[in-house]
């Protein structure tokens, strides 16, 4: 017959509802009753969920991670490096979708502290200060990956953004173009914006270039951005030979609307992403990026989530050459 948290309650000598407060983890009880309740639960065998086996001292192994859009290519690869990995180690995975601006985080949070999760992996871009408060009162294992903090200090797995744009942005530059246009994340992100920006624009005022605002765009990472942003450079008349989008999904809209403009890439066009990511392959034509080892990371902040080691662990980007870009030297 099933043990039932009334039986609990009989065993402990105090009502359901202080029962109920401390597996719940509320207030409202002595540390005494609370030991009661909680040897009660164990010699009952009481255990209604993965929380409960928590309170009685056994690991939930169980880790919470937090990224933006899990439907996104990139997320998607990451977190199929957390899942194997974990799975690999005996560990379970509860994911949360936290939007594109991380708004649902902070509920989240609470979520997966409820959950008792030993620890936590985010990749929800941009922390804000009232998370970063939030998850180092959660007194577990933090790790952030494809992102670093910047509230707090907590372990952290990517690569070094302004680097990799800088060299996408050099890999133009040694194939002759010298009017390249530059669709990027916008300057307030400090993860993924400003430093990729700041590595194109390093890349050109090594080369002596001017910069030429003209062929300079913001948008948000997405598909949709990516072609509306070399729409609006079509219609504006800006004249260049290559472009870089600092996300393959940008970079793949870019190619979308030059077939619709017909503007042939390679021939009119040079065209280089930044990821790695599915979309780079399925693109036509295949499109050359800078990749990110998204896989491998997530491999690796599941590793440090778990086991103590490194705060800061960057990974190496690399120039994945296809299709979409032509040499203008002769």
């Amino acid at each position: 017959m099933a043990i039932t948290i009334k039986d609990v309650a009989k065993k402990a000598n105090v009502s359901i509802a202080t029962v109920s407060r401390i597996v719940n983890n509320q207030s409202g009880y002595s540390s005494g009753t609370k030991e009661k309740v909680l040897k009660a639960i164990k010699e009952l065998g009481y255990s209604p969920n993965a929380l409960a086996r928590g309170l009685v001292g056994q690991p939930t192994r169980t880790i919470g991670v937090l990224l933006p859009n899990v439907s996104s290519l990139f997320a998607g690869k990451l977190l199929e490096g957390i899942e194997d990995e974990a799975k690999e180690n005996g560990y379970s995975v509860v994911v949360c979708n936290t939007g594109t601006q991380g708004l649902r985080a902070m509920g989240y949070l609470d979520m997966l502290n409820e959950k008792r999760v030993e620890g936590i992996i985010y990749g929800s871009g941009d922390m804000t200060k009232d998370q970063g408060d939030k998850l180092s009162a959660l007194n577990i294992p933090v790790v952030m990956v494809a992102t670093k903090p910047a509230y707090g200090h907590f372990p952290y797995v990517k690569v070094n953004d302004k680097k990799a744009a800088f060299d996408a942005t050099r890999c133009l530059l040694d194939h002759g173009h010298t009017r390249i246009a530059f669709i990027g994340g916008q300057l307030e992100d400090p993860i993924a914006g400003r430093p990729r920006y700041e590595g194109f624009i390093q890349a050109m005022n090594e080369r002596d270039l001017p910069i030429d605002e003209s062929l300079i765009k913001f948008g948000d990472f997405s598909f949709n951005s990516g072609k509306e942003m070399m729409t609006e450079f079509v219609e504006e008349g800006a004249s260049f030979t290559a472009l870089f989008a600092t996300s393959d999904e940008m970079a793949v809209g870019v190619l979308h609307a030059a077939y619709e403009k017909g503007i042939r890439v390679p021939d009119d066009l040079s065209v280089i992403g930044y990821d790695n990511t599915l979309a780079s392959e399925m693109a036509i034509p295949p499109l050359t990026t800078v990749a990110q080892p998204l896989y491998e990371m997530g491999q690796k902040a599941f590793q440090r989530v778990i086991k103590t080691g490194a705060t800061q662990i960057e990974m190496k980007h690399h120039m994945v050459e296809r299709e979409t870009v032509k040499s203008r030297r002769t």
